[in-house]
């Protein structure tokens, strides 16, 4: 495994690799990495020749400061893990490296960029195109590999590989889970022992809500995930939508689209957690 902080570096060793006509697999993290972020690793080495992870906090996605500087840093643990897998390079470049003047790349998404995350985060999603494009015009990779918990964003980086007309495939890989049902995310860390406790109740709702959508409307659906999980003191639901799956437009009936997913945002005081559910498939209760 090679630790690289320079494009210069990367770009030396990445012309090395389509020399040889081998493809490329990136992961772009933001570090403090789990076990979900290594699905999409190893997913990412079954198939390609090589696979890039990049560990970079973006701050250009962040609306709050504090979240920013108290977003979990863990570089030499999150190494430790990548050398584990078996990744060939790792590329960890400074703020100065990634925007040598300030990233002022503006991207429009319409409506997909608008609802949920969008509405209750301004600015997030433009953060993330900066970056994300950024790091695709560095690495120039043959597929990059995303994580279903962040679905919206997933749906957001396909439409910017679209409007940029960007050789890259994009993979979107299934939500790994802890044992008790929550979403694993590098946020969990944050949580204190009586929160984690009662995090799992997300899931809980989300796949109880899988087995309720037949018996009900969407908006009384909506209400009674958000009353579930409200009903806990730890925890407070920011919003509930249902939308298609594919276009991210929010339903108001089922038979509005054939695919459907239910996303969540949720606080437990201070920390944001966010989870779905694919609604059309058979969501039996798990947790």
């Amino acid at each position: 495994m090679i630790i690289i902080h320079s494009i210069k570096h990367l770009q030396e060793l990445t012309e090395i690799v389509r020399k040889k006509d081998k493809t490329i697999g990136f992961v772009p993290t933001m570090g403090a990495l789990h076990q979900g972020h290594l699905s999409l690793v190893k997913t990412s080495m079954q198939q390609c020749d090589y696979t890039i992870v990049s560990i970079f906090v973006n701050p250009t996605q962040f609306e709050n400061s504090s979240d920013f500087k108290n977003y979990p840093r863990t570089q030499e643990a999150d190494t430790a893990l990548l050398y584990e897998v078996g990744v060939d390079f790792v590329f960890i470049p400074s703020e100065k490296e990634i925007y040598p003047t300030p990233g002022i790349r503006t991207f429009r998404f319409g409506k997909i960029g608008a609802i949920m995350e969008g509405a209750y985060r301004p600015g997030h999603f433009n953060g993330v195109a900066q970056v994300v494009s950024r790091l695709f015009d560095i690495v120039q990779p043959d597929m990059a590999f995303f994580g279903e918990k962040d679905y919206q964003q997933l749906v957001i980086i396909k439409q910017l590989v679209k409007q940029m007309d960007l050789p890259v495939e994009i993979e979107s890989c299934p939500i790994v889970r802890e044992s008790d049902g929550l979403a694993m995310s590098s946020r969990n860390r944050l949580l204190t022992t009586e929160q984690r406790a009662h995090a799992p109740l997300i899931a809980r709702t989300l796949f109880e809500a899988g087995d309720k959508i037949k018996k009900m409307s969407i908006n009384t659906l909506k209400e009674w995930v958000a009353q579930t999980i409200d009903a806990d003191p730890y925890l407070k639901t920011e919003y509930v939508e249902v939308v298609n799956a594919v276009t991210l437009h929010p339903l108001k009936r089922p038979t509005e689209a054939d695919i459907m997913q239910l996303c969540v945002a949720v606080y437990a005081d201070p920390i944001r957690l966010i989870d779905n559910i694919r609604l059309d498939k058979i969501c039996k209760s798990k947790y």
